[in-house]
Formats: structure tokens, C-alpha cells, sequence
């Protein structure tokens, strides 16, 4: 039986993503105050909170 290759998207979807908010979140903390704040707060609070989340459901190691 010949292995199934993952497709790009399903490997590098979610991180990809993530990278994108974080990066949104840095440079909307740096156009100003008031809503950019929100913005900003919003995306790069969402990827901490994913990965906590992530981090936290893991099973440990038997």
C-alpha cells in the first residue's frame, strides 16, 4: 500500500494562520490607539490562547 502524502494546507494551514494573526496583531500595536488597540490585543491574544489550549488538552506521556 503506497503512503498518503498530507496536501500542503493540511500541514501548513493552522501555523500559517496563527503567523498571520500574530503578524496582524504586531502591526496594528504599532498604527495606534483606541480600536488599533482592540486589534491589536485580538491578534495576539487568539494565537496565545490557541496554543494554551493545544498545550493544555495534550495527554501526557505514558
Amino acid at each position: 500500500m503506497k503512503p498518503r502524502q498530507a496536501s500542503f494546507w493540511k500541514v501548513f494551514g493552522a501555523p500559517l494562520a496563527l503567523g498571520l494573526l500574530c503578524a496582524a496583531g504586531l502591526f496594528a500595536a504599532l498604527l495606534g490607539d483606541g480600536l488599533w488597540d482592540s486589534l491589536s490585543w485580538l491578534g495576539l491574544g487568539l494565537p496565545t490562547l490557541i496554543a494554551l489550549h493545544g498545550l493544555l488538552r495534550r495527554k501526557p506521556a505514558a
